[in-house]
């Protein structure tokens, strides 16, 4: 590099003549009008591209295939060998570097370039993402849901079991109750929990379940097309954001709540940063998009998912493919099953007959042991083989209350524990413990005799009389008793 400068400075500052300089540094003509016209060396410049009589021909083919492989899973689609073999079945005859820089060169071609969108303000977008997270000491794969507002770069997010419409639900419940307001337009890709089919025209045909929110919220909707989730790039950032930030090193939690209230106040923290090229933090920001949103309904949306179903001669219903037990009385009647995220409720009429903890595997039971007592009262043989009492734990206090019964009563001591056991249809386990422990200290072991432990008995200490209401009553005048008159009277009755 120093020699060029030093030529150019000779010819163009010092005058030295250019027949000179060839003479002096041994340079050609053409080279030393290189040298003049060029501030540094231009390097090799080909005036016309290379022909390429092997490859040539193929790049259409090339290009073709790589563009079929577009649509393809990505486990699928051809590699730079696998193409130089199909080409060599349709004649080529050339190697296969040559085919390797050509599909490389073609990849680069085809590449996608995307335009810069604007996000305007009251405008969101929605996603799920998976992770790995400890719960309650079990490594387990989790769903998240992760709403996004692109202007604010606000976001939410939750953890659920697995995504079904009441986890969509649900997540945009608590999303809209987050954000204080309801995005006026949201962004989604084509999940089955919104979109039961894609038709053509770019048309959708929409779940009942995502109707019934948008009904409730009165959003309006938009779908990417299919397999374009660059379409909501800000919300795909944002799960993969949530999950090295939230969720690495992996969450340890004893449940699902503990988890989404980690997560929910990481979203909170996330509102005091500022954006690179904004004027003030995301909170800030917020706070300005909120003019924009859909005001919050009274009444929220209620999560959950209704079933009818008539509950089976086992006193089940079924509901996800799981079973969960009914009071015998209603059994072979038809019930109203709700199936929200984290528990299932049991209706007849406006009456609440059952609860019970979701269970998100596939055939599984949860017995409510109440629920079968009264048919063990009629049946008290079956007590000791019922399945729904298989691993129920109760307090010592019970297994001596039905140890002294049966001694007690012979055949019917049985029956009679049972009877005891029936007051859990209206009191919780600890008190009737309680009422039983008293009763075998007292030597009170019958139903009715605990029975009476279980009514509220107030402290006299605390009690006074009271003559609100009974105004009238303050002007009568009680006079003090002598004991000495009830001795009189008594001798007279011994007398007579």
């Amino acid at each position: 590099m120093q020699w060029w400068i030093d030529i150019r400075r000779k010819v163009l500052v010092e005058g030295v003549s250019k027949r000179q300089v060839k003479a002096e540094y041994r340079i050609h003509t053409r080279t030393l009008e290189k040298i003049l016209a060029h501030p540094k060396p231009p390097g090799y410049r080909m005036t016309q591209p290379r022909s390429k009589p092997m490859i040539g021909p193929f790049l259409g083919r090339i290009e073709e295939i790589l563009r079929q492989d577009r649509e393809l899973p990505k486990k699928q689609r051809h590699t730079a060998k696998r193409i130089f073999d199909r080409l060599k079945e349709e004649g080529y005859t050339g190697g296969y570097t040559q085919v390797k820089d050509a599909v490389r060169n073609a990849r680069v071609r085809l590449k996608d370039v995307y335009i810069p969108l604007a996000h305007r303000p009251g405008e969101a977008q929605m996603d799920f993402g998976y992770a790995l997270a400890k719960i309650n000491g079990q490594l387990r794969k989790v769903a998240f849901f992760v709403m996004s507002l692109p202007y604010s770069d606000a976001v939410y997010v939750q953890a659920y079991e697995k995504i079904c419409t009441e986890v969509f639900w649900d997540g945009h419940v608590r999303a809209f109750t987050f954000f204080d307001g309801v995005p006026c337009r949201i962004s989604y890709d084509n999940e089955r929990v919104m979109v039961a089919k894609v038709m053509k025209r770019h048309q959708r045909k929409l779940t009942d379940g995502f109707l019934q929110l948008q009904s409730h919220y009165l959003f309006k909707e938009h779908f990417c097309n299919v397999a374009r989730g660059n379409e909501k790039g800000v919300v795909e950032s944002m799960v993969r954001y949530t999950r090295s930030n939230f969720m690495v090193p992996v969450p340890e939690v004893r449940s699902f709540d503990e988890l989404n209230r980690m997560l929910e106040e990481r979203c909170r923290e996330e509102l005091g940063r500022k954006l690179r090229g904004k004027d003030g933090t995301k909170g800030q920001l917020l706070a300005d998009e909120r003019g924009r949103f859909i005001d919050l309904p009274v009444v929220p949306f209620e999560s959950c998912r209704v079933r009818t179903c008539t509950a089976s001669s086992l006193s089940l219903v079924r509901f996800d493919g799981n079973d969960y037990s009914v009071p015998v009385r209603y059994a072979h009647y038809e019930t109203v099953v709700k199936g929200y995220i984290d528990r299932i409720v049991v209706c007849r009429g406006d009456e609440c007959i059952a609860e019970h903890p979701r269970l998100w595997g596939k055939a599984g039971v949860h017995f409510n042991p109440v629920h079968y007592l009264a048919l063990l009262e009629r049946k008290p043989g079956g007590l000791d083989h019922a399945r729904p009492l298989e691993d129920w734990k109760l307090p010592s206090c019970f297994r001596d209350l039905r140890s002294r019964l049966e001694a007690d009563l012979d055949g019917e001591g049985t029956r009679e524990y049972i009877k005891v056991l029936r007051l859990l249809e209206k009191h919780s386990p600890k008190e009737l413990a309680r009422a039983v422990e008293q009763g075998l200290r007292c030597g009170a072991s019958s139903r009715d005799a605990i029975a009476q432990f279980l009514i509220p008995r107030p402290e006299w200490r605390c009690t006074r009389f009271n003559l609100d209401g009974h105004e009238h009553l303050r002007h009568v005048q009680v006079a003090s008793a002598d004991v000495a008159d009830y001795n009189r009277l008594l001798g007279q009755e011994v007398g007579a």
